[in-house]
């Protein structure tokens, strides 16, 4: 067995074109660490709706440039066997993005390089930039896919590699389940053609062309008087932020200084996502610092597709949850008289519904991620309760945490204008559709078959009820609905609160959301309401959690 580990290993090393990864690799042959070597060759990192994402490292299960490469050749091929597209100009062109991770752009690079060795175009944005300018520049040059490496808001040792089709969006089955099979059809990395050169590196234009965009986010003529505290969280938000708020005419924002530059150290967070304990710790420092007092904290997450918002809630300050968020832009919207639909993950708060069938508006559920809530039908704003949001999906079809932020600040001076605060907007979203109270259960494993166990064990012996609530109904997403499509989750329906239980598809964990529903009279029962709302989430989390076994 050993043996047969120290040859696939061997195998390996000898096709690797990175020095880095080869020294470690011959560093694990040479040592003999068996235990770590079979964690690296036990499988692939398997590429799904996610793309890939992993640890970076040696190894087929790991993220590197060898795995990297037969990626790209996989996505070359399934490109090719699509036919060329209709249009003149635009035939065979994939656009490229990255962040600022350790390796993204070596991996930029050799997804080019093979996408030139294929025989189709290749254009490189020009420096590390957010993912909605890649998301953004598929379809405003025409391209047939568009690929960006990031992690997203993955520990630092991880790096991933996201695929876009022609239309601008992730890639959804079938697509995902084809593209895999030419992936595993690479015979040898010997076979994949890559020249060391024929691409092209774009320069700024592309990225001019997406802040003009922003300007379709604004009203024209609305107050820009709200000032800001803002975080990129050591990753790529930071410039093209600044210019989108100075291009809209905001207050420039007051930068967390410790954070404002790339870093794929991330040194000052342990998780660079907002949502994380501390995360936005300096932040909320920052803001209390300044001489006046600002409007409302905007973070990006390293590759600023999400937008955190926080805001002074009496002598401090608090992150809004996406769910708060979500509903805010949404009201906004229709203020602004927005037509066309309101979609979001069936993960996210049910206030959406009751917002557009107050006015008018069609509204859908779908699966959790942008893949699946920017295709939905007639799309005019998306979001998820993880902090991402598509407010302007005719120019990225894909959550955008640049435009979210200039329209929550837009929101946030008009209310402003008004001596009024997002908080004072949440109270008369609340006595008008019924306070709708989110929180989530989310646990990290090092070990994945805990999840697949706490699923097992949920399905196996189902609640009845949770916190005195009796579940009315359960749905076992994995045979999908007349609305959805087969998914690995649960989703207990009970008397005035939701749950619904899935693993990540992004990260080890297993996160469960819940959602309680509590009729308010008047602003003056909103105090009764929230404490009624957090001690059922408390009591529907600990049963949860002990009904699972986490």
């Amino acid at each position: 067995m050993h043996d047969e580990l120290i040859a696939q290993a061997q195998a390996w090393l000898t096709e690797d074109p990175d020095p880095d990864t080869r020294t470690e690799l011959a560093g694990l042959i040479d040592a003999g660490d068996h235990t770590e070597l079979a964690a690296r060759f036990s499988g692939t990192l398997q590429f799904g709706t996610a793309g890939l994402r992993g640890e970076l490292g040696a190894g087929p299960m790991r993220m590197n440039r060898s795995v990297v490469i037969r990626a790209a050749a996989g996505l070359a091929a399934y490109l090719k066997k699509q036919g060329p597209p209709a249009g003149e100009g635009s035939a065979g062109l994939v656009v490229i993005g990255y962040d600022a991770r350790h390796k993204s752009h070596d991996f930029a690079r050799d997804t080019a390089a093979v996408m030139t060795g294929a025989g189709l175009r290749a254009a490189v944005l020009p420096r590390p930039l957010p993912t909605p300018v890649l998301a953004f520049a598929i379809r405003h040059l025409g391209a047939v896919a568009g690929v960006e490496v990031t992690a997203s808001h993955n520990p630092p040792r991880d790096n991933g590699y996201k695929v876009y089709l022609g239309d601008g969006s992730q890639i959804v089955p079938p697509a995902d389940i084809d593209i895999a099979a030419e992936i595993a059809a690479v015979p040898s990395l010997t076979t994949v053609r890559r020249p060391t050169e024929g691409w092209d590196t774009l320069d700024d234009a592309v990225l001019d062309a997406y802040l003009a965009r922003t300007d379709a986010v604004l009203s024209e003529g609305s107050p820009r008087t709200a000032r800001t505290v803002y975080t990129a969280m050591h990753g790529v938000g930071k410039d093209v932020l600044l210019a989108a708020f100075a291009r809209a005419g905001f207050p420039a924002p007051v930068l967390v200084a410790e954070q404002a530059d790339p870093d794929p150290e991330f040194p000052t967070v342990a998780f660079p996502n907002p949502e994380e304990p501390g995360a936005m710790d300096l932040a909320f420092a920052t803001a209390r610092a300044c001489g006046t007092t600002p409007d409302l904290i905007i973070a990006n997450d390293p590759d600023a597709d999400r937008c955190a918002v926080a805001v002074q809630d009496g002598t401090d300050w608090r992150m809004l949850r996406g769910d708060e968020v979500g509903a805010l832009l949404a009201a906004h919207l229709v203020r602004r008289g927005a037509t066309g639909t309101f979609a979001e993950s069936i993960v996210s708060s049910s206030l959406l519904g009751r917002i557009a069938e107050k006015a008018g508006l069609p509204h859908v559920e779908t699966l959790t991620g942008f893949k699946w809530i920017a295709r939905a039908e007639g799309l005019r704003y998306g979001y998820e309760e993880a902090l991402g949001y598509c407010v302007d999906p005719d120019g990225v079809r894909d959550k955008d945490g640049i435009t979210a932020a200039l329209l929550i600040t837009e929101l946030a001076s008009q209310l402003k204008e008004e001596g009024r605060t997002l908080l004072d907007l949440l109270d008369d979203l609340a006595v008008e559709h019924g306070l709708h109270a989110t929180d989530q259960l989310s646990v990290r494993v090092e070990d994945l078959s805990l999840i697949a166990a706490a699923m097992q064990r949920l399905r196996e012996q189902p609640p009845t009820e949770l916190a005195g609530l009796p579940i009315t109904r359960t749905d076992d997403l994995t045979q999908g609905t007349a609305e959805l499509p087969p998914t690995d989750g649960l989703r207990y329906t009970l008397d005035g609160a939701r749950v619904i239980v899935r693993p990540s598809g992004t990260e080890p964990k297993l996160k469960c959301y819940l959602e309680v529903v509590v009729p308010v009279g008047s602003h003056q029962d909103l105090p009764e309401a929230r404490a009624k709302a957090t001690a059922l989430l408390e009591s529907i989390k600990r049963d949860l959690s002990t009904a699972a076994g986490i």
